[in-house]
């Protein structure tokens, strides 16, 4: 069983996504920012991050460059409700192995998260 790791400041997000990612077989860990996936990633040992890049506090994109620079290589899903092209290529040039904006189609999730190796 896959572990997916879900960062969001969205109580509402984090719910639904909490819900439709159990209901597809997978352990759903979430968390209300980044900071508080920092001080609890060793233990949930995700196979797979699904990050908000608008977070309060350490945005998304700080975050995935943080794990890398830490030598944490974890597969990342970036999704935002504000999109643009600047914020798609940094997420991209980060690493992300998806982009989705928001809203997005649940099978858009689970075939990214299909991808993953």
């Amino acid at each position: 069983m896959r572990t997916i790791a879900v960062v969001d400041d969205n109580p509402s997000i984090l719910q639904g996504l909490d819900r439709l990612l159990s209901a597809h077989g997978f352990r759903v860990w979430t968390f209300a920012s980044a900071e508080l996936f920092l001080e609890a990633h060793a233990e949930c040992e995700a196979d797979c991050l699904l990050l908000d890049i608008h977070l309060g506090g350490i945005s998304g994109l700080d975050l995935q460059r943080q794990l890398i620079a830490s030598g944490r290589d974890l597969p990342v899903i970036m999704m935002t409700a504000i999109d643009s092209k600047e914020t798609r290529q940094a997420a991209f040039d980060g690493g992300c192995i998806a982009y989705l904006k928001k809203p997005f189609l649940s099978k858009l999730l689970i075939d990214a998260i299909g991808r993953i190796p």
